[in-house]
């Protein structure tokens, strides 16, 4: 099959360090090159692909330092690449929806003959910018509607505000191979990993932490384009980093995020919002090491309460999971990520999916019936007006009735 990608265009593929739309993307080609369909990847040049790549220009946004609100470069991406696929030949055109700039893809593609599915990787409203938020969301669902859409979990999928035209759920998955525990036995410390903004919880796995009298490792990139994030980290977080019992070590790529991940007792995580996924869970559980996190968004399809790890409501009941961590077992932990998470059931469901749109879009449509005008009855008092209804007349008519209905 020739699959097209079309990918955001503002961090590398793979991440350096955060980017959870991006590492599923890089593990999708990958394990779709693998069981050899040929891949096209439509990204900025500093992506590294087993897949054709094709650029237009040389760095991700971010690395650029371009801000997320100037959208301009990213237009230019996103028109340049559906042109890219509208003259060349693909069965299958995926494209990913996770930032406003995405948007721009619905009107791009509205006419596009290729079969064409999106992935749903975050969350409505993308008409906002920081505690702003706007109404044109709406205005694109004159495209968007049409589209057939992919949610990564039931949550995302349920919660969705538009009546979005889903043909499916897929869940994220990993190459399981290279999520491989360099230790059996963790040590005596446990960790938060993500990007550190109030909705992620980190400040609440400090508490959680400290009520509990453990070693806590934060891990994660701090948003500097993002005043809130920036001034969240300062205010709320760095005052509780004493270098002993709560750490913070910045951003870690993915050969540090696996031996963080582990080494450590358990993964806290308590969301604070109705997460779409939640890539580090799934990390987390692939390395053996359970998941304490609130049961919030698509997490009660990820984690299994008391097999791969806990739910807690609150932090009182993190701190009570805590202390009973040693009660599960890793090895147990990881078989849940191996069975439900591996980038090769991923890659299967997202193949049938594609199939299922091809099939459609290619199935002859039967040919739409020109329905019979009849004129209507002429009350002409004058002999002489007496004609002959225009033939001209009644085909335009005829057009006209079609396109009303």
């Amino acid at each position: 099959m020739k699959i097209a990608h079309i990918a955001p265009p503002w961090i590398s593929i793979p991440p350096s360090n955060y980017g959870g739309t991006e590492i599923v993307l890089y593990n999708l080609i990958e394990e779709q090159v693998a069981q050899g369909h040929k891949v096209t990847l439509l990204a900025p040049g500093d992506a590294r692909t087993s897949a054709q790549l094709v650029s237009f220009f040389p760095r991700s946004l971010i690395e650029a330092e371009v801000p997320w609100s100037a959208h301009l470069k990213a237009y230019f991406h996103f028109y340049k690449a559906v042109e890219y696929v509208k003259e060349h030949k693909f069965d299958i055109l995926h494209t990913h929806l996770s930032s406003a700039a995405d948007m721009y893809l619905f009107p791009l593609t509205a006419h596009l003959t290729t079969p064409h599915v999106m992935t749903l990787h975050s969350r409505f409203p993308f008409d906002r910018v920081g505690s702003w938020t706007g109404d044109a969301d709406q205005d694109y669902m004159e495209w968007a509607t049409a589209v057939p859409m992919v949610a990564i979990s039931e949550a995302a999928r349920d919660e969705a505000p538009f009546d979005l035209n889903f043909i499916g759920v897929v869940h994220h998955g990993l190459p399981i191979q290279t999520f491989r525990p360099p230790q059996e036995q963790p040590e005596n410390f446990f960790v938060w990993l993500g990007r550190i903004v109030p909705d992620k919880g980190p400040h609440l796995a400090i508490q959680a932490a400290k009520k509990a009298g453990v070693p806590l490792v934060l891990a994660g990139i701090i948003d500097r384009y993002v005043p809130d994030a920036m001034e969240y980290f300062e205010h709320t977080i760095k005052p509780e980093i004493d270098g002993q019992q709560i750490t913070y070590i910045g951003p870690v790529d993915m050969e540090q995020k696996i031996q963080l991940l582990s080494r450590a007792r358990a993964f806290l995580n308590p969301i604070r919002w109705e997460e779409p996924f939640g890539m580090v869970m799934i990390e987390a559980m692939a390395l053996g090491c359970p998941v304490i996190t609130f049961p919030s968004g698509a997490a009660p399809e990820i984690v299994v309460h008391r097999k791969s790890g806990f739910f807690a409501h609150n932090v009182d009941e993190m701190v009570h999971f805590i202390r009973k961590i040693d009660t599960l077992n890793r090895a147990t932990v990881r078989e849940h990520a191996e069975q439900h998470f591996s980038v090769r059931v991923m890659a299967e469901k997202y193949t049938a999916l594609y199939r299922k749109v091809m099939l459609k879009q290619h199935r002859p449509q039967p040919a739409a019936s020109t329905p019979l005008i009849t004129p209507p009855p002429l009350r002409i008092s004058d002999p002489a007006q007496r004609l002959v209804y225009p033939p001209s007349q009644a085909a335009t008519t005829g057009a006209e009735a079609e396109s009303v209905s």
